[in-house]
């Protein structure tokens, strides 16, 4: 009885919590100015080719204009802050709270932290001139499955997803064109061209580059209104 009582209480203090996290993350990204997200691992190893990649890849990300955000943990997370640091640029960590607790890694010299999933999303999507996706688990797949959500249904989110490394992305592709294009129809064949697989960090980079030279400002825009058949819906009178 006692918890159903200060349950209402409780999710009061929740929604506050909520909103700090949002208030922090506007506020601190803000000013990052353009930005790439890059996911992965955080059980690849230094020695991990892909880990290499990936700190080149944020290095010459660094040296075209962007700043580098992560995950701000260990592995490819640790690698892309460390390119990133490495070339004088902005490295941001969206630290999680875990109940394995998470341990930032040393190359980030922009850290926020957060208890919710869902605000530390909005801040990857929100200030993202793209998505590259190194070899990663699930917390990977979700957020690259994601982002072609975002841009498939909502028309929200306009950014390059770009997929690093050809032999470990092959088979999820080749069934999302097999089962889930051609022989189920659960999706679009267009659908399959909103993100790109390669295998060098500088092909990852031109794909960045080359958007944001062509289409200029990206990222997550927030909807004024639910969108039916491509039109805002009206806002009713007060």
């Amino acid at each position: 009885m006692v918890d159903l009582i200060n349950s209402p209480v409780q999710d009061l203090w929740r929604i506050f919590r909520i909103m700090a996290e949002f208030t922090e993350g506007f506020e601190e990204l803000s000013s990052v100015g353009p930005a790439v997200s890059i996911f992965g691992s955080a059980r690849t190893k230094p020695k991990d080719k892909y880990y290499k990649m990936a700190q080149e890849t944020a290095r010459q990300l660094a040296n075209a204009g962007f700043a580098v955000m992560t995950g701000g943990g260990g592995g490819i997370m640790e690698a892309a802050n460390k390119g990133a640091v490495q070339a004088g640029a902005k490295s941001v960590g969206l630290n999680i709270e875990l109940p394995k607790e998470q341990i930032p890694n040393e190359y980030q010299n922009i850290s926020l932290h957060f208890r919710y999933f869902f605000c530390r999303k909005v801040m990857f999507l929100k200030y993202a001139h793209g998505f590259i996706v190194f070899p990663g688990g699930f917390g990977t797949l979700d957020e690259f499955f994601e982002s072609l959500v975002l841009i498939q249904t909502l028309k929200q989110a306009s950014f390059p997803v770009v997929l690093v490394g050809k032999e470990y992305w092959s088979g999820l592709v080749d069934w999302m064109s097999e089962k889930m294009l051609r022989e189920h129809h659960n999706i679009a064949a267009n659908d399959m061209d909103v993100f790109t697989v390669v295998d060098k960090p500088e092909d990852a980079t031109r794909i960045i580059v080359e958007f944001r030279n062509a289409q200029g400002y990206s990222g997550l825009q927030f909807p004024l209104g639910v969108r039916k058949n491509g039109h805002s819906l009206p806002k009713k009178s007060q």
